[in-house]
Formats: structure tokens, C-alpha cells, sequence
């Protein structure tokens, strides 16, 4: 059966809708997590006529997942405008499959996180603030670029550096920067600014569990260091 009892049943008692429409109000009620597949597919493509609907049905979710734009454009009520924005549905989910956390790096130690940079890093002629944001599990979810200096310094605000982290629910951050000389040695503005960072983290609940400074080839780690 392509659809479901209490689907069909919404159909037939509004003959003049399609099932598509009827698939977008169930989504606008109820939110795409607690939607069939009829009304994942309407939110996509909008209001598609019933014989479009059907033969997407038909398809099945495994081999939707495996055509291509040209080939969604074989189907009836299939534009070139919606067969890209199948497309692109389908290849995001593969993105999100390439990123899931058993990919993501663990970091438990300075020397994890030099191994992670150092050859991204110690080579780049100006200095590069970067903040890792790291889950409960001390992995890495994401990269943020922070800020882009001069030669020997570069500007971090607190702010900057906190919003990536909210707006992906890092547990914990580590903060890595390059020195474009090669010397890794914490400068009294690195010191001051990791200070102010981490007074603003514990304020947040978002902690900083480090700050590495890379050189060419060598780095130093504040926590090792005692300084956080």
C-alpha cells in the first residue's frame, strides 16, 4: 500500500484537494518529523499534481535516492526546477552521512589536537584564530575560523567566538592559533586574551578546555603549561 489508512481517508474526505496540499497541512500541523513520506516530498515540490505525487510513490525512497535530476524529470508534473530540488535533498542527506559523529575526530590530548593542524597551519603567513568545537564525546564537530591577523597578532572577540558555538551546542571549545615565525611560545597578548575567553566561557557554560599555539613543527599547550 503507497499510503497510509488515515491518509487515504483525508483524501477522500476533501475530493477537491490533491494529496499533495493535504500533505503540506499535515507537515505545517504536525512538523516534517511526525510526516510520511507524501508530506516530506510536498514540502519540497509544493502543490504537485495527484499523478505526480504517485508515481513518486511508486519510485520508492532507495531509488529516489539514486536518480538524478534528468531522470526525476521523467516524471510526470517533474519540471527541471523540482527535479533539481530532489536532487538536492537527496545529496544533502549524503553530506550529512559523511559528517556523522563516528567520522568525527577525538581528540583526549594536546598531541591529538597538534596531529589535527599542524600541517594545515604551520606554513600559513599570517595568524589564524581557530576555534575546535568539541561534544561530550571530546570529538570534534566542527572547525570555525575565528579571525584572520596581521604577522604577529590577530583580533578575537569573545562574541565571534562564542556564536558558532551556541548555535551548534558545543560542549567545549579549543583554541588553536599559528605563529607565522615558526615559534610557537605564548605571547603576553596570547596570555591576556586566552584569560578573557575563558572568564566568558565559564560565565557561558561552554568551557575552554585548551588554547594550542602552533609553530613550524612544535606547538604549546596552555593546559600543559598550567596557564589554564
Amino acid at each position: 500500500m503507497l499510503w497510509s489508512e488515515n491518509y487515504l481517508k483525508q483524501y477522500a474526505m476533501q475530493p477537491q484537494k490533491t494529496l499533495a496540499s493535504i500533505a503540506r497541512e499535515e507537515v505545517m500541523q504536525y512538523g516534517v518529523e511526525s510526516s510520511e513520506l507524501p508530506g516530506v516530498l510536498a514540502s519540497i515540490l509544493g502543490d504537485v499534481p495527484d499523478e505526480t505525487m504517485e508515481s513518486l510513490m511508486k519510485q520508492g525512497l532507495r531509488a529516489m535516492a539514486d536518480m538524478t535530476s534528468e531522470e526525476f524529470m521523467s516524471l510526470p508534473g517533474i519540471g527541471r526546477e523540482r527535479a533539481v530540488r530532489l536532487s538536492a535533498a537527496f545529496d544533502l542527506a549524503r553530506r550529512v552521512t559523511r559528517i556523522m559523529p563516528e567520522d568525527m575526530p577525538q581528540v583526549r590530548s594536546p598531541e591529538d589536537v597538534a596531529n589535527l593542524v599542524m600541517e594545515e597551519m604551520r606554513h600559513l603567513d599570517r595568524e589564524h584564530f581557530v576555534a575546535l568545537l568539541i561534544n561530550v564525546k571530546r570529538q570534534v564537530i566542527a572547525r570555525e575560523i575565528i579571525s584572520i591577523g596581521t604577522l604577529n597578532s590577530s583580533q578575537v572577540h569573545p562574541r565571534e567566538l562564542f556564536k558558532p558555538a551556541i548555535r551548534r551546542s558545543a560542549d567545549s571549545i579549543i583554541l588553536v592559533h599559528n605563529h607565522p615565525s615558526g615559534d610557537p611560545e605564548p605571547s603576553s597578548e596570547d596570555c591576556k586574551v586566552t584569560e578573557r575567553i575563558v572568564e566568558v566561557g565559564e560565565v557561558m557554560g561552554i568551557f575552554i578546555i585548551d588554547h594550542i599555539v602552533i609553530g613550524d613543527k612544535r606547538f604549546v599547550s596552555f593546559k600543559e603549561r598550567g596557564l589554564i
